[in-house]
């Protein structure tokens, strides 16, 4: 009996949230979790109030109805890390696990499984004899990718000059493309005009 009044007084407890502070900021549900805000920081409770992910400043915020906040989508969240001054982009799952690695110099929240992003590539052009320096090229490409980071397709295939340094790359350039159905991209020109593609064309990854 004494067992069972101990039981029934320690249920309540049981029940309550996981999160004792205060919070700043609760977002609306998405994908199952929803995003809430401590100081400068990001965590994502599920139904029950638990707290999923922890507290972390590296989530992206997206501008939802309103607010900023981090969103889940196809079960990915983006986040940044800093290397040399360069903000990367990656993606988590709900278990805080990076599930894509951040390299890209700017990427958005995946839609039907697809996200689009900035990917890097660097060309080999040789040697300077007169500075006595190897010299490279950078560009970034708009690519699609699946909900595991693999590329898919390329959206500008001649790409875009970059110089790779804090001083000329203080902020992530913008991703210009816009995914508008399941398989339909829009894709600005150079010239600021739009056309479309059509991911299921095979010449994706050429």
């Amino acid at each position: 009996m004494k067992n069972l009044f101990i039981i029934i007084l320690l249920c309540p407890l049981f029940a309550v949230s996981q999160i004792a502070e205060e919070l700043d900021f609760i977002a609306p549900f998405n994908d199952g979790v929803a995003a809430v805000k401590k100081d400068n920081s990001w965590g994502f409770i599920n139904h029950e109030g638990q707290l999923v992910i922890d507290f972390r400043d590296d989530l992206v915020t997206s501008y939802v109805d309103g607010s900023r906040y981090p969103v889940f989508s196809d079960n990915r969240c983006l986040f940044t890390t800093k290397r040399d001054g360069i903000t990367y982009f990656g993606y988590i799952d709900k278990t805080g696990k990076t599930v894509i690695e951040p390299i890209f110099l700017n990427a958005l929240n995946f839609n039907n499984n697809k996200a689009l992003a900035l990917h890097i590539l660097k060309e080999e052009l040789g040697d300077n004899d007169v500075l006595g320096k190897h010299v490279v090229n950078y560009k970034y490409f708009e690519v699609v990718l699946d909900v595991n980071g693999n590329i898919t397709y390329y959206l500008n295939p001649k790409g875009v000059n970059v110089i790779l340094d804090k001083a000329y790359l203080n902020s992530p350039p913008e991703v210009t493309s816009k995914h508008i159905s399941e398989n339909l991209f829009a894709v600005q020109s150079e010239h600021k005009k739009w056309h479309l593609v059509t991911t299921t064309m095979e010449n994706g990854l050429k």
